[in-house]
C-alpha cells in the first residue's frame, strides 16, 4: 500500500510549532549575523543604524532584502586609475600621458580646485570647447548630429535607453555608422534598462554594434546585489567630441510622457583634450563588462578656445566616497555663490552642515529640485531636513515647470558642473556617476542665466509653509527620510 508523504499543514501541531520556532530562530540568527556586516560595512551611521534595527527586529523580511540591497561597495570592480598593479592601469596611464601636455594650472586663488583634480585623479585640461544644451531635443539633436559625423568610432553608454521613437532614432543611427564600417560600442546598464527587449538588442548586434551591459551582478560578493546602477550618461565620437549629462534616451524626456509632463534637463558638449578623461570612464567600464581594452583614439583634439575642463567619474568602487566628497568641496570653497540644481535632494548629513556653513558665511546657497515628484519618498524626505537649511539661510526652490531634473552647479563666477550626480545616497555611494567641471566665466555666466531662467519658474519655500504641515506629514517625511540611506 503506497503512503502518501506528509505535507506541513498535515504534521500534528507539536511538530509545527517546532518547525516554526526552529525557521524563526534560524532568521533571528541570519539577522543577528546580517547586522554585524551592516555595522562594519555600511558607509552611514544612518544607514547602520537602520539596517541593525531592521535585521534584529524583522529579520525574516529584512535579511533577503539586506543581501539585495543592502551593499555599498561594489566588489570586483576593477578601475585602473586605483588599481596600480592592473594591466589595465598601465596601458591608460600610458594613454593618459599624452593628456597630460594639457594640464593648466588655475590662478593662485582658485587652487582649492586641486583638492578635485587628486579626488578625480584626473587633471584640469585646457585646449577645450564647451556647448551648454538646454532640454532634450537640443542634446539629441547635437548628440545624432556628432554620431552622423563618426569616421572611426563611436562610443554610447545608457543608464536608461527605451525601445521607443528617440531610442529607435538613436538605434538607427547607431546601425548606420556600424554598416558604413564605423565602429559602434554600445553600453547600457542592465537594471536601468531592463525594459530593451532582445529583439531591439539583436538588431544592434545584427548590424555590426558591439553591445554589452554594464552587468553590475557580476562578480563575487555582488551576485545578489540589484542596488548598484550605471547612472552615467555617456556618448563620445573620434576621441574629440563627447556629451554628458542628466539626459537619457527616451520619449519621456522630450515632455512625451503625459504623466510626467515637461521635462526640464541639462546636459554639455565639449571637444578637446578633456574628451579623453570622459573616454578613459567609458573604457574602464566597458573593461569591467567585457574584460577587454578597445583600441581607440588617445591624441588630443585641441579645440581654438582654451577652456579648462575637469571630468570626475564616480562611483560604489572608489577608495573614498568621490561624490559627496565632491560636493562638499565645492560647498566649502564657494565665496560668494552657490547654485545648485538637482532632481532628488536627499543630502547625508555631511553635506547638509557644509551648506548651513556656507549660507552663515554669507554665501548666496540655492537649491533648485522639483515641485511635482516622479519619486515619493524622496519629495517626501526633502521636508525632513529644510527646515533647519532655510534658519541657516539656505533657499529652497521648487521648479514648477514640468519635472526638473537636471543636475547642475554654478559656484561663484568660476567654476560650473554639468553631472549625473543627484544630491542623494544613491549618487553619493550606489551609483556609478560623472561630472564635468568647467573653468571659465563666460561658460558660467550662460550657466547663470540658465539658473535665472529656471528660478524665474520656481517657488521659494518658506518655514512657513512647513509649520502648516499636518503632524502625520511631518511623521511620513520622517519615516522616508530614514530609508535614504537604505535604497
Amino acid at each position: 500500500m503506497k503512503t502518501e508523504s506528509l505535507g506541513a499543514s498535515d504534521l500534528p501541531p507539536r511538530k509545527r510549532r517546532r518547525r516554526v520556532i526552529t525557521f524563526l530562530a534560524v532568521a533571528q540568527l541570519l539577522g543577528f549575523l546580517s547586522s554585524l556586516d551592516a555595522l562594519m560595512s555600511v558607509r552611514t551611521a544612518q544607514g547602520t543604524v537602520a539596517w541593525m534595527v531592521s535585521l534584529n527586529a524583522a529579520p525574516v523580511v529584512a535579511v533577503p532584502a539586506y543581501w539585495i540591497f543592502g551593499r555599498t561597495k561594489f566588489q570586483g570592480y576593477v578601475v585602473g586609475r586605483r588599481d596600480e598593479d592592473s594591466r589595465l592601469h598601465h596601458e591608460l596611464e600610458e594613454m593618459m600621458s599624452l593628456v597630460h601636455p594639457h594640464r593648466v594650472a588655475l590662478p593662485p586663488g582658485e587652487r582649492h580646485v586641486g583638492a578635485i583634480e587628486r579626488l578625480a585623479k584626473m587633471p584640469i585640461v585646457g585646449g577645450n570647447e564647451v556647448e551648454l544644451l538646454i532640454d532634450g531635443q537640443a542634446t539629441f539633436d547635437s548628440i545624432l548630429q556628432g554620431i552622423g559625423q563618426a569616421r572611426d568610432y563611436v562610443l554610447v553608454q545608457y543608464y536608461i535607453f527605451r525601445d521607443d521613437e528617440v531610442g529607435r532614432a538613436f538605434q538607427q543611427a547607431m546601425m548606420a555608422k556600424a554598416r558604413e564600417g564605423v565602429r559602434v560600442f554600445f553600453l547600457y546598464d542592465e537594471i536601468g534598462s531592463y525594459q530593451l527587449s532582445a529583439s531591439f538588442l539583436a538588431e544592434l548586434a545584427g548590424a555590426g554594434v558591439q553591445v554589452r551591459r554594464f552587468h553590475s551582478t557580476r562578480g563575487t560578493g555582488n551576485r545578489l546585489q540589484l542596488n548598484f546602477r550605471n547612472h552615467r550618461k555617456i556618448v563620445i565620437v573620434d576621441g574629440h567630441t563627447g556629451w554628458l549629462g542628466g539626459l537619457n534616451v527616451g520619449d519621456e524626456y522630450l515632455g512625451r510622457d503625459n504623466r510626467i509632463g515637461a521635462w526640464r534637463d541639462t546636459h554639455l558638449r565639449m571637444f578637446g583634450p578633456a574628451t579623453l578623461c570622459l573616454q578613459l570612464s567609458f573604457v574602464e567600464d566597458w573593461h569591467w563588462a567585457t574584460d577587454e581594452v578597445p583600441e581607440l583614439e588617445w591624441m588630443p583634439a585641441l579645440a581654438d578656445s582654451n577652456l579648462p575642463v575637469l571630468v570626475l567619474p564616480s562611483g560604489p568602487a572608489d577608495r573614498f566616497e568621490t561624490a559627496s566628497l565632491m560636493v562638499q568641496h565645492v560647498i566649502g570653497s564657494a565665496h560668494r555663490r552657490l547654485w545648485i540644481s538637482s532632481p532628488y535632494f536627499v543630502p547625508d548629513e555631511g553635506v547638509i552642515s557644509a551648506l548651513k556653513l556656507a549660507a552663515l558665511r554669507g554665501v548666496d546657497v540655492r537649491i533648485l529640485i522639483p515641485e511635482r515628484p516622479d519619486n515619493v519618498l524622496t519629495h517626501y524626505a526633502a521636508y525632513a531636513f529644510v527646515g533647519p537649511l532655510i534658519e541657516a539661510g539656505v533657499s529652497i526652490h521648487r521648479y514648477q515647470a514640468g519635472f526638473l531634473h537636471a543636475k547642475a552647479f554654478l559656484v561663484d563666477d568660476l567654476a560650473t558642473g554639468i553631472s549625473t550626480v543627484n544630491l542623494d545616497n544613491r549618487s553619493f555611494r550606489l551609483n556609478f556617476e560623472i561630472t564635468a567641471w568647467v573653468m571659465d566665466r563666460d561658460f558660467a555666466a550662460q550657466a547663470e542665466e540658465m539658473f535665472h531662467h529656471d528660478f524665474a519658474h520656481a517657488r521659494t519655500m518658506s518655514l512657513a509653509e512647513l509649520d502648516e504641515k499636518r503632524w502625520w506629514f511631518r511623521l511620513f517625511s520622517r519615516a522616508a527620510y530614514l530609508t535614504a540611506p537604505v535604497l
